[in-house]
């Protein structure tokens, strides 16, 4: 079962980081082409490489201009939609995007869309082995909608969260893949790159696996709780894999971290891949 379920919505009971972080653009980069929009015709991305944190409900803006003064982060993760987003986010709005964005914080969008058929316990929002295609398509328009919504323009990147679940159930299994698919095309049609978080022994894993290596999501976030704040150090995929500023690690957490008089319970990210672009 996830560590990260409080981040989702349930019905049931590579280069080492540095500390402070810095944002740069893409150059030259081997990038997967899932659709008629190339990777050379969308809007380049901007990289963040750095220290980041996940949150279940991003912080007040209070909070993050404290910890934009006080600590290593510079970067962090939002919920921005996905029927199966876990957490409430009075605080996730166009103006606070705009407002965290101009003291510094790069910010990393996710979206928790549809979840496997076979993954245990009830979803607002299971695929199953027919709609899998359509329904990330659906998702993924709704993912740049709600992107769109807070100013974060096309060459942003934009994660899909999806949790565990069985991979050896090969029906299962090729449904995740389709839906994933069909999402990363509708970003892609849209100019926005697709990212990909998952677990490295699980979700994540299926992606690695997928036999077309040409249809596959543009960055993988990997949790892997290791405690290692790298993102190639114990990398647990092909080395050769998501280079080039592609990749991110979630290494620990539900973490109760404080810093400039704010508590934040997150988690732990090692990151070196693309981030939102915001609208001035």
């Amino acid at each position: 079962m996830s560590k990260r379920r409080r981040h989702i919505a349930w019905a049931v009971g590579g280069v080492t980081v540095l500390a402070g972080g810095a944002v740069t653009a893409y150059a030259t980069v081997s990038t997967p082409t899932l659709s008629n929009t190339s990777a050379a015709a969308r809007p380049k991305p901007a990289v963040f490489t750095g220290n980041a944190f996940d949150a279940c409900t991003a912080p007040s803006l209070a909070a993050m201009k404290a910890w934009r003064t006080s600590s290593s982060y510079r970067g962090a993760a939002v919920y921005i939609g996905g029927k199966n987003r876990g957490c409430a986010q009075p605080n996730l709005t166009a103006s606070w995007v705009k407002s965290v964005d101009a003291v510094g914080w790069k910010l990393i969008p996710l979206y928790v869309g549809a979840q496997p058929p076979c993954q245990s316990g009830t979803r607002n929002e299971k695929m199953t082995t027919t709609n899998a295609a359509s329904l990330g398509a659906t998702d993924g328009n709704d993912a740049i909608a709600k992107a769109a919504a807070l100013n974060m323009k096309p060459g942003s990147a934009l994660y899909l969260d999806m949790e565990s679940y069985d991979i050896t159930n090969t029906a299962c299994n090729n449904a995740v893949i389709a839906y994933v698919k069909a999402w990363d095309h509708a970003l892609h049609a849209k100019g926005y790159w697709a990212g990909f978080y998952g677990f490295s022994t699980t979700s994540a894993k299926a992606v690695v696996n997928t036999a077309n290596h040409s249809e596959i999501p543009d960055v993988l976030w990997y949790a892997k709780y290791d405690n290692v704040n790298s993102t190639t150090t114990g990398f647990p995929f092909d080395a050769k894999r998501w280079t080039g500023h592609r990749r991110g690690h979630q290494y620990a957490v539900n973490a109760k971290v404080s810093h400039g008089g704010y508590t934040i319970t997150l988690d732990r990210d090692a990151w070196d891949a693309p981030v939102a672009i915001v609208a001035k």
